[in-house]
């Protein structure tokens, strides 16, 4: 028996979940929730297997809910059910200590085969969030690519413009002069392919992690 806790302030939403997670063999849910505060107040007392989680709280919000249930208790499983599909809730989400994100959208039978696979060890995600967890796991890889063919002074002045210092101050900074400056940063452009400070800023915050 997988036992299943939901935290949502729609309440016919709730309600409805609840009611069908009950009615599914091998699958009950012990509680639910209107908002995080009461999650966080009552859930110590009787810890689910698995927490549905809704982002868009009353008080405070699905992920800040998230960061404190699992500083509480690390091994509880956690899936994101929401509306938000844009990449920072997503990675948000996930840093807080989420094990899943599922849009609202998803089928019923979607949302126990989510429940199974959060409770067996995986990481359950609807296909449109899986597609941009890749494409962001690949945007820092060909970051780092692009980082390596930088030397390590043109990796200071990058970095330096990372910080927003003007040329100037990163001349200062680096003791090197303004025209070694604009020396470093135009063989960066060339080395990165891109034609802007914006562009290769990106780049290098993305290889930071």
């Amino acid at each position: 028996m997988i036992t299943v806790s939901i935290v949502d302030d729609e309440n016919s939403l709730c309600q409805s979940i609840a009611l069908f997670v009950n009615g599914s063999p091998g699958f009950r849910c012990v509680n639910t929730f209107p908002s995080g505060e009461a999650a966080l107040e009552r859930l110590p007392a009787q810890w689910p297997d698995v927490i549905l989680m809704d982002i868009h709280l009353t008080g405070i919000s699905g992920i800040e809910c998230v960061r404190r249930l699992k500083a509480l208790r690390p091994e509880v499983q956690i899936v994101m059910l929401t509306v938000y599909e844009d990449s920072e809730q997503i990675f948000a989400a996930l840093e807080a200590g989420a094990s899943g994100y599922m849009l609202k959208r998803l089928t019923p039978a979607r949302l126990l085969e989510a429940i199974r696979e959060v409770h067996a060890g995986g990481s359950p995600m609807s296909h449109s969030i899986a597609r941009k967890v890749l494409a962001s796991f690949q945007k820092t890889a060909r970051s780092a690519v692009d980082m390596n063919r930088l030397s390590p002074r043109e990796e200071m002045v990058l970095g330096c413009l990372a910080k927003g210092l003007t040329y100037e101050k990163t001349g200062e900074q680096l003791n090197i002069s303004l025209d070694s400056v604009r020396t470093y940063v135009r063989r960066v452009y060339e080395k990165l392919q891109v034609h802007s400070r914006t562009e290769a800023v990106a780049i290098y915050s993305r290889s930071q992690g």
